[in-house]
This record gives structure tokens, sequence and C-alpha cells, in this order.
């Protein structure tokens, strides 16, 4: 059965507390000179970080928002929790029934994801549109939730790439809505880097010089399996892993800096999964979205996954 998978509410949440980065250093393990390289280089500033806020805390708002605009009758078939980190919650807690349940969703199949790390949130959209042709329940909606806590030092600070923030989204998907319409989605897996803390330090070095390329390439697929060209693009939606990388994609994909938008990054530094949903709502939320217009997702999972989504932005009422 066909149907194109429509995004019908985009939400995420982002917790008050900020901090600077150097109030992380003795938390992080990381030197005076380690913090300026992220200042300097990776363009980091400040994030948000709140270890006093619960997983469920942090993964509600978003949620319930983007559930208001499910339409009186409506029907969620499904809830995917797409994370990164496998290990979020207890063994005994499964976080995507937890979730369904704590938001009133009697009889919706809830499940997790994170097997290509942060670009399980574009990967979980993707699923959950092919679960609801393969169903072909007219008028059924799936419900897409990202947000994961940094919890330990180990899964906070990604060496020489990152340093990990507080944040979740949410997404609300059905197919034919009114919705901004999904147009491609492409991944592309280099299991060498599978086992990432592990890399030697010749792997790490090749990873991070393919790293702009391999980005380029599965956007440029992306966009032409959209049916459309690079300048058919008004912009690129990103994660915020930092800006020395997207720095080194925009000198791949030859295009103008403005045509990517970072300015998120030094604001809230890399929400896992969750990045490219909290920089689509700050894009709507200043008007910046264009009706019509196309844009990509891109995000980078560790391990190593790239991902693109093309949509196409249609303005809703509240959007």
């Amino acid at each position: 059965m066909g149907g194109h998978t429509t995004l019908e509410r985009i939400e995420s949440y982002l917790p008050e507390r900020s901090i600077r980065i150097e109030e992380l250093g003795e938390h992080l393990g990381l030197r005076r000179a380690e913090l300026g390289v992220f200042r300097k280089f990776y363009g980091l500033d400040t994030l948000r970080f709140d270890p006093d806020l619960g997983l469920f805390d942090l993964l509600r708002p978003a949620a319930r928002r983007a559930l208001s605009a499910l339409p009186e009758g409506g029907r969620v078939a499904y809830l995917v929790y797409a994370h990164t980190t496998q290990a979020v919650a207890p063994a005994d807690v499964d976080v995507a029934q937890v979730v369904r349940d704590d938001l009133g969703l009697a009889g919706t199949e809830a499940f997790g994801l994170s097997q290509q790390a942060c670009v399980s949130s574009l990967g979980g959209i993707d699923v959950v549109g092919e679960l609801l042709r393969a169903e072909g329940d007219e008028g059924a909606y799936a419900l897409m939730v990202t947000g994961e806590r940094a919890y330990s030092p180990i899964v906070q600070h990604v060496p020489n790439t990152a340093i990990m923030a507080d944040a979740s989204a949410a997404c609300l998907v059905t197919l034919d809505g009114a919705g901004d319409r999904v147009r491609s989605f492409v991944t592309r897996t280099l299991g060498e880097y599978a086992q990432w803390l592990e890399l030697t330090s010749e792997q790490s070095t090749e990873f991070g010089q393919q790293y702009g390329s391999r980005i380029a390439e599965v956007i440029h697929q992306a966009v032409d399996e959209a049916g459309l060209t690079f300048d058919d693009i008004e912009l690129v939606i990103p994660h915020n892993v930092n800006m020395l990388a997207w720095r080194q994609t925009i000198k791949e994909l030859e295009v103008s800096p403005e045509k990517v938008f970072l300015d998120n990054v030094p604001r809230y530094s890399h929400t896992f999964a969750s990045d490219v949903f909290v920089n689509y709502t700050t894009l709507r939320d200043e008007g910046c979205l264009v009706d019509g217009a196309h844009y990509v997702m891109v995000s980078v999972g560790l391990g190593a996954t790239f991902g693109a989504m093309v949509i196409t932005h249609r303005k809703r009422t509240g959007s």
C-alpha cells in the first residue's frame, strides 16, 4: 500500500539550566587546554545540562506537545523511542512502554531503536512510515520520541568530537497528512568503525579525514532520490556535533556556509538523537521555515552511520 510519510507535528524540549562548557571540565576530566580546543576550534560555548532531571521528565514535554496535534478520533498505532546510547535505563525498564503508558496510549505498540545511534531518530521516522504503510489502516498515526541523559562522563564526552547535552524531541507521523512530506531517506553505515571506543589512532584519523565527504555523499544521494538538485534545497538542518566537522562538510558540499544551520551548535551542543528536531523547531519558531521549501535533515551516529532525510515543509496553523 502506498502513501507518503508526513510529519504532522515536531516538538522539542530543552531544560532551563544552561551552563558553559568550562563548568563541566572537572566532571569530564578535561584540562583547560582541552576545553579551549572545544571552544576555539569546535565552536562550543553553552549547553543544557540538568543532572537532577529524570529521564521521563525530560521526555514528557515534547511528547505531549506533539501528541496534542492528534485529531479527535485519531489512533496512535506505534510509539518508537529512538535513542543513541543502548543503555538508557535499568534493564527491567522498557522506556518506550513507560512513555506510552504515561501518555495514555493504551493499545499502542511501543518499542525502542538505537541501532543507528544518533541517526536512529530519522531511522525511526522511516520505520514507522513503513509500518503504517504495511498496516494499511487509514488515519493511523505513530509517535517518534527522542531524548536521553548524559548520565556519566564516558557518555557525555566523545573524545576530540563532542560534549553531549540534554534535550528531547517528538514527531507525530502519519501517511498523506497535511504536515511536512518526507521525500527520501538515505543511510550509509561504515561497519569498520563499529567499535568506536576501541579504534586505533590510525582508524580515528582515517575516519576524521573522510567524515565530510561521507556526509556530502549521503546528502547528495538523498537529494537525488527526492527528485531534486541541491539548488532546490533551502537549508540543511544538521546535527550539532561541532563546527569543525561541519566546516569540513560545507567545503565538500561546495556551498555557502549560510546553507547549513549552525546557530545552535554554540547554544546547545550535541543532544544525541534530538539535534535535527531541536534545530527544526528553532527555525520554525523564528519564522525561518518557508512553505513549500525543501530541507535536508542530516545526522551521523557513532558506529558509524550517516543519514540524510529530505522533507518538504508545509506551513500549518501554529507552525
